[in-house]
């Protein structure tokens, strides 16, 4: 099990903080933890505020390959894919790939990418319809947060019966109370978020030897 950051690579978000705090409310909350066309393709105080293909998924695409030396035939799971861009680009950096996502939200995987259609499937990070050992790589990326505790420590078994630690997971924390203010003034669908060395306690309790690495908002 080992720190590091996968996601480098990504073009870092803007986001309007105070805008987000202003304008959550309940009704905000509940219709984001739909994950349907408000949350991804909506107003930005729902969520995305439109969530398109931009290419941006490539390099990191070319880092998790690099990272866990795939090649041609190995299967690999996203949990969380949404509409399947980094399957995508998975598929693009290494032709031959056998990518497959999946996803709570039907509105995300009706809408997917073309070049992925057939490789995504609905379901929860928590009860993964595959059998042990069936994937060379498994990668949650900023989605097992969305969890409350006791199901992140059922998702965790799960990404490690699949993969036997063959894994990165990305998840959202902070290093400060001041990041940990933040982060709640913009958060709306996490259930579960702590500090990493409290998260480490968390990998350790679910048994999961995979990598690791945080989102923190500033």
């Amino acid at each position: 099990m080992a720190e590091i950051d996968l996601l480098c690579s990504l073009p870092k978000t803007k986001r309007n903080v105070q805008m987000r705090l202003e304008g959550k409310n309940p009704e905000v909350i509940a219709i984001a933890k739909q994950y349907g066309q408000m949350y991804f393709d909506g107003p930005r105080e729902y969520g995305y505020g439109g969530y398109r293909y931009d290419g941006r998924w490539i390099p990191v695409a070319q880092d998790i390959i690099e990272h866990f030396q795939l090649k041609p035939g190995d299967r690999v799971l996203d949990i969380g894919c949404a509409k399947g861009f980094l399957i995508k680009d998975l598929i693009k950096v290494c032709p031959g790939l056998e990518a497959f996502g999946i996803d709570v939200s039907e509105y995300a995987l009706l809408h997917c990418e073309p070049e992925v259609i057939g490789r995504l499937h609905l379901g929860s990070a928590d009860k993964l319809p595959f059998p042990d050992n069936s994937f060379h790589c498994v990668l949650a990326l900023n989605t097992l947060h969305n969890l409350n505790r006791e199901r992140v420590i059922l998702a965790l078994k799960e990404i490690q019966r699949l993969s036997q630690g063959r894994a990165f997971v990305q998840v959202d924390s902070y290093y400060t109370p001041q990041q940990k203010e933040i982060f709640e003034s913009w958060v709306l669908t996490a259930e579960f978020y702590d500090y990493p060395e409290d998260w480490i306690k968390v990998f350790n309790e679910a048994g999961y030897t995979g990598d690791y690495y945080w989102t923190i908002i500033e």
